[in-house]
């Protein structure tokens, strides 16, 4: 059974406080997952104020499928989240 993990470092220009950066990052996440129905957290640069990792991870029985729907979703958070630049990211499936 694969597992698709999909890192992103994304950039939140003009976040000038932990608070404002939560404020942006929830509803980004908690849109994921109700859109996608994937698992999605942020996993490292926690206390940076314009950056973030995140992770989303997907459970299938077909590889093609975990592939496909990860690339979805960096193209879905380019078009309806444009305040959220992807710096880099990193599909691998387990």
């Amino acid at each position: 059974m694969p597992v698709g993990l999909l890192t992103l470092h994304v950039h939140l220009p003009g976040c000038s406080s932990l608070k404002e950066k939560r404020r942006r990052l929830k509803p980004l996440l908690a849109r994921l997952h109700r859109e996608f129905n994937i698992s999605v957290a942020e996993l490292e640069d926690m206390d940076v104020w314009q950056d973030a990792i995140l992770q989303c991870a997907l459970v299938s029985n077909d590889n093609g499928h975990v592939q496909r729907s990860l690339q979805v979703i960096v193209h879905w958070i380019e078009t309806y989240w444009p305040d959220v630049t992807i710096v880099d990211q990193q599909l691998e499936i387990v």
